[in-house]
């Protein structure tokens, strides 16, 4: 029986364009998430410039990580279910710098802030240690691992005590509302296609071990508003 004869030239081609379709790939899924982060960066922007919310724009400094949802609770809220994906920010209390994003999902069987259908912007503010070690873990309910209370909006708001504050935006009308019930949990491939490599929440935000220049805006953004 005769064997083909593998042209080595084809071949090299053939790997060639195998490589560029693997990589034209994580470029796309990069820019994906980048998407994301720039959405983070308009939403928690608008929080802070919004006359409202004079007490979130004054305590963004002095909370210990900070999850932003430029997109959250898609479907039929009193019969559905609502989700969305966001980024994480850690500040570091030593250094007083913020790491670089992580990608996390959230979702629940119902939520505080329901219009029929209109997608919201939420921004969750992890006030405490407790609250941070639960965005390090493999998933969390809010409410259960942590507590959880609506943001205080409003001039001369005070806020509730608890692990996590949530604040949201529908339609231009910011409001705090109770997280509680919803489960969130790291997104391991967003996070991966974004640095380039495997990397776990722990080293984006603890160990500081990666970074991605796209990222640049929002960290500043979030820097500026802490001062």
């Amino acid at each position: 029986m005769q064997t083909k004869n593998h042209n080595p030239i084809f071949t090299t081609l053939a790997l060639a364009v195998a490589l560029a379709g693997t990589s034209i790939l994580a470029v796309a899924d990069e820019a994906k998430e980048q998407e994301t982060v720039n959405a983070a960066q308009r939403t928690i922007s608008e929080f802070a410039a919004d006359p409202d919310m004079t007490w979130f724009r004054n305590h963004v400094g002095s909370a210990r990580a900070v999850f932003i949802v430029p997109q959250e609770l898609k479907g039929a809220f009193f019969i559905g279910g609502s989700g969305g994906k966001g980024v994480l920010l850690a500040r570091d209390v030593q250094t007083n710098t913020w790491s670089q994003p992580a990608f996390y999902g959230m979702g629940a069987a119902s939520f505080g802030l329901q219009f029929g259908g209109q997608a919201a912007q939420v921004v969750l503010m992890a006030m405490t240690e407790k609250g941070v070690n639960a965005f390090l873990s493999t998933k969390f309910q809010l409410g259960a691992a942590v507590s959880v209370a609506a943001g205080p909006v409003g001039a001369g708001a005070q806020a509730a005590t608890a692990d996590v504050l949530s604040f949201s935006r529908t339609k231009g009308v910011f409001g705090g509302v109770s997280a509680e019930g919803s489960v969130i949990s790291p997104l391991n491939d967003a996070n991966n296609a974004y640095y380039g490599k495997p990397v776990t929440a722990v080293d984006i935000l603890i160990r500081h071990s990666v970074s991605n220049k796209g990222a640049s805006g929002l960290v500043n953004t979030v820097a500026k508003i802490g001062k």
